[in-house]
């Protein structure tokens, strides 16, 4: 574990709400709590993959570290040199904003989507560079430029074409390059290989953890490929309902869960080996609609190993023995 003057970001108690409103005057009848008290940090270098089933909340924890949606409570504290003072991101002004995003840089989901297709390559990743004024004339950018698409492994004759000429590997490389293109020390990164084949997303996954080492970058990783976040996360943390339900190293995670759907979450994953039977955990019982979260655990309805105070009372998430692991469970796995 990183020492605690390294935490490049820590989220305190962070909460998003969205309205429900119904009728024809559309009064606000209830909330939905999307993100709903989450709290993790990450350190100088680290990967934290963020691992749940969809609509868990894990892209808008994403999307409100960088308030592309407006945190409802809470506290986002970013260090860009890894020490000393923090910013907190949830008090910043539009143009204070606007300069903190040159060191929090988003990788997103769809390549295709995200890239401008009237743009080539070059404005592309160029367009970044000029908005935050990297380069002092044209030889400059187009320098800087060059060297951006070469660290994401792509040859300069890639600059002159547009995003519908390109495979989507080389679609997501360049998305890659974009968000490096103003040196950042944090990258968030949406499913960045979830719109790939499978042969593909080894080569981007590999890129990614080449460039962390030689950039000493931090990453926010969220994923719901189990496969995926073993392979390039330091930490895991299992999101649920909104709610952060364990966190730890990964290959302790991975080997001893603690919180019962995690367990479940894990036995789903496909064994290899054909001569070894996986023991699938089914897990009965209703998912709770997102605006009728209920009382106490959020997992109580679906829990194999739920007792009376789990329906009642709510468990905090607390450490567990030594090493940095925490789970929010009133009987933890062991």
């Amino acid at each position: 574990m990183q020492a605690e003057a390294r935490r490049v970001l820590e989220v305190k108690d962070l909460r998003k709400e969205f309205p429900v409103r119904r009728g024809i005057f559309k009064r606000t009848v209830g909330q939905i709590r999307a993100v709903d008290g989450i709290s993790f940090s990450i350190h100088d270098g680290e990967t934290l993959g963020l691992v749940g089933e969809s609509g868990c909340g894990k892209t808008t924890t994403l999307r409100t570290i960088v308030r592309a949606v407006e945190p409802t409570a809470g506290q986002i504290l970013f260090s860009a040199e890894g020490a000393g003072d923090s910013t907190d991101i949830t008090t910043l002004e539009k143009d204070a904003l606007k300069n903190l995003r040159q060191q929090i840089r988003v990788i997103f989901q769809d390549p295709q989507s995200s890239l401008n297709p009237r743009f080539r390559v070059r404005d592309i990743i160029a367009e970044p560079i000029r908005a935050y004024h990297l380069a002092n004339d044209r030889e400059e950018l187009d320098g800087r430029v060059e060297r951006i698409l070469k660290s994401v492994r792509l040859d300069n004759i890639y600059l002159h074409r547009y995003p519908f000429m390109l495979s989507g590997g080389q679609q997501q490389r360049i998305g890659i390059g974009r968000a490096l293109a103003t040196d950042p020390k944090l990258l968030l990164a949406d499913e960045p290989t979830s719109a790939l084949d499978v042969s593909v997303q080894a080569q981007i996954l590999n890129l990614l953890l080449d460039l962390q080492q030689e950039m000493n970058l931090s990453i926010l990783f969220v994923t719901h490929d189990l496969s995926v976040i073993r392979h390039v996360s330091d930490r895991i943390a299992i999101m649920y309902l909104g709610k952060i339900v364990e966190i730890g190293d990964t290959d302790e995670v991975f080997e001893k869960p603690l919180y019962p759907y995690t367990e479940a979450l894990f036995s789903a994953i496909p064994e290899p080996n054909p001569h070894l039977s996986a023991r699938r955990i089914m897990l009965r019982g209703d998912i709770p609609g997102a605006a009728e979260r209920p009382a106490g655990c959020p997992f109580h309805t679906r829990c194999p190993y739920v007792q009376e105070i789990c329906r009642a009372q709510e468990p905090e998430l607390l450490p567990f023995q030594a090493g940095g692991r925490q789970v929010a469970c009133h009987f933890p796995l062991s």
